[in-house]
């Protein structure tokens, strides 16, 4: 959890040409670190999608994870949100697909922000950027290749 005297860190990713892919891929390697790890979109309908791609990833590897409801939710190192974060059980990391500035993303340690090359994507992940910049959140900007 971010303490009170030092702020949730704020990676953003852009320019990425498939987000789906380019989370799982992120999330394996949080994962592979050691990292739990809590991906973020309002959507159900998304997050399903997430939840598919995730399973699908390797043919020897499997990322353990479950929808933020389940009741297995405590003890899983991978959770899809769609609700409140404040009372996440993981706070380490937040992976977030929306085009939206999560509501409590504050609890987290470190959050990623996955913006596509997608125009309204992009506008929407700048608005973001200027957000947390005016906020004074430390920020770092890598733009996918």
């Amino acid at each position: 959890m971010a303490s009170a005297s030092e702020k949730t860190r704020i990676d953003f990713h852009s320019n990425v040409a498939d987000k789906l892919n380019y989370a799982c891929r992120l999330i394996r390697k949080a994962r592979h670190a050691q990292c739990k790890v809590v991906v973020y979109h309002p959507d159900r309908e998304e997050l399903q999608r997430i939840d598919a791609a995730l399973w699908t990833l390797e043919d020897t590897g499997f990322l353990p994870h479950v929808m933020a409801d389940d009741p297995l939710a405590s003890v899983t190192p991978i959770i899809l949100s769609q609700g409140n974060l404040e009372n996440s059980p993981h706070v380490e990391l937040l992976v977030n697909l929306s085009a939206s500035t999560p509501d409590n993303f504050e609890v987290f340690a470190r959050m990623i922000e996955i913006v596509s090359s997608e125009v309204a994507d992009t506008n929407a992940g700048r608005e973001r950027y200027r957000y947390y910049h005016q906020q004074a959140f430390p920020l770092s900007h890598n733009v996918a290749k």
